[in-house]
C-alpha cells in the first residue's frame, strides 16, 4: 500500500523511493550504502510521515557510513543555516558564479530610469552579464510567489538602460530571481512568459541551484558536522563562506579557540569534503 508523506509546505504526496535513492546517489553514497539506508528508512515509514523526519533518519545513517556524503546530502539544510539574514546567501551565490568566470559585485545601488535599485548580485564576464535578486528563506516550506516574480520583472524594465560597469558587455539585459527554496507554479509560468531568469533549489529541471553547487563542488561551511552554528557565524563574519575557504585560510580557525583534537577533526572533514587527503 502506498505511503503518503507530508512535505515541508504542508501538502501531501505519495512516497517515492527513487527520490530518496537519487538524493543519496547525488551525495556520493555507494550502491550498497543506498540499499542499506533505503531498507532501514522503509522500516520506519508510516502514513503522514514528514519529509524532514525521513531526511533526519537517512542523514544519521549516512553520517555513520560516510561523513562527506552526509555533508553533501545535508546541503539544502545547510543553505537554510546561512541565515538568519540573506547576506551570507548573497555572498555564497557570488562565490558560486565567480567559479563560472564572472566578476561579482554584491549589495550595490544602480539607478534605473525611474528609481534607484538595490541589487543583491551583479555579475559580468566577456560573454555575458546579469543582475539578480537573492530571495533567502530560512524554512523549506516558504516559496517565492507570483508577486515576487512580477516585482523582479518590473525592476528589469526600469534597469534596461543601466549598466553594471563601464565595459560594453555590462548592459543589463537579464534579471535573475534566485531562491534557496522553490517557486510557486504561477511564478514559474509568469517568468517563462516574460523571459525572467529564475533559479531555485530544483528549478529549472536541469542546471538548477542544486546542480550548479554539486557541479562546482562548492559547499557552505554550514554543512560541516564539526562546526557549531555559532562557530559558523564567527567564520562567516570573516568572509569564510565555503569549505574551501577554510583550506585556503586555516589560520582563521584561531578565532574559534578549538582544542587541537577538534581542530584536526574539522580539518579532516573539510579535506574529505573538498576531495583532499
Amino acid at each position: 500500500m502506498p505511503i503518503t508523506i507530508t512535505k515541508a509546505d504542508g501538502t501531501a504526496e505519495f512516497f517515492k523511493i527513487e527520490k530518496l535513492r537519487r538524493s543519496l546517489r547525488r551525495a556520493g553514497a555507494s550502491a550498497d550504502e543506498i540499499n542499506e539506508i533505503v531498507t532501514e528508512v522503509n522500516k520506519t515509514l508510516y502514513d503522514g510521515v514528514q519529509t524532514q523526519e525521513i531526511y533526519r533518519h537517512a542523514f544519521s545513517l549516512l553520517r555513520n557510513a560516510r561523513p562527506p556524503a552526509a555533508a553533501r546530502y545535508s546541503l539544502r539544510r545547510a543553505l537554510f543555516n546561512l541565515g538568519p539574514t540573506g547576506f551570507p546567501f548573497e555572498k555564497f551565490l557570488g562565490r558560486l558564479f565567480e567559479l563560472d568566470g564572472y566578476k561579482i559585485r554584491t549589495g550595490i545601488i544602480i539607478q534605473g530610469k525611474c528609481a534607484p535599485h538595490e541589487i543583491d548580485l551583479a555579475a559580468y564576464r566577456k560573454d555575458h552579464s546579469f543582475v539578480g535578486e537573492a530571495k533567502f528563506h530560512s524554512r523549506p516550506g516558504v516559496k517565492s510567489d507570483l508577486q515576487v516574480a512580477m516585482y523582479s520583472y518590473a525592476r528589469l524594465l526600469d534597469l534596461r538602460d543601466a549598466s553594471i560597469c563601464s565595459e560594453d558587455i555590462c548592459g543589463i539585459k537579464e534579471f535573475w530571481l534566485i531562491t534557496n527554496t522553490k517557486f510557486t507554479t504561477t511564478a514559474q509560468d509568469y517568468g517563462n512568459c516574460v523571459g525572467l531568469k529564475m533559479l531555485s533549489w530544483d528549478y529549472p529541471k536541469n542546471d538548477n541551484l542544486h546542480d550548479r553547487i554539486q557541479r562546482a563542488a562548492v559547499y557552505p561551511i554550514t554543512v560541516l558536522q564539526n562546526l557549531s552554528s555559532s562557530q559558523a557565524e564567527t567564520l562567516i563574519a570573516r568572509d569564510i563562506i565555503l569549505c574551501r575557504d577554510i583550506l585556503a585560510h586555516e589560520a582563521v580557525l584561531r578565532h574559534l579557540h578549538l582544542p587541537k583534537r577538534k581542530h584536526e577533526a574539522l580539518m579532516q572533514e573539510v579535506r574529505a569534503l573538498c576531495g583532499q587527503k
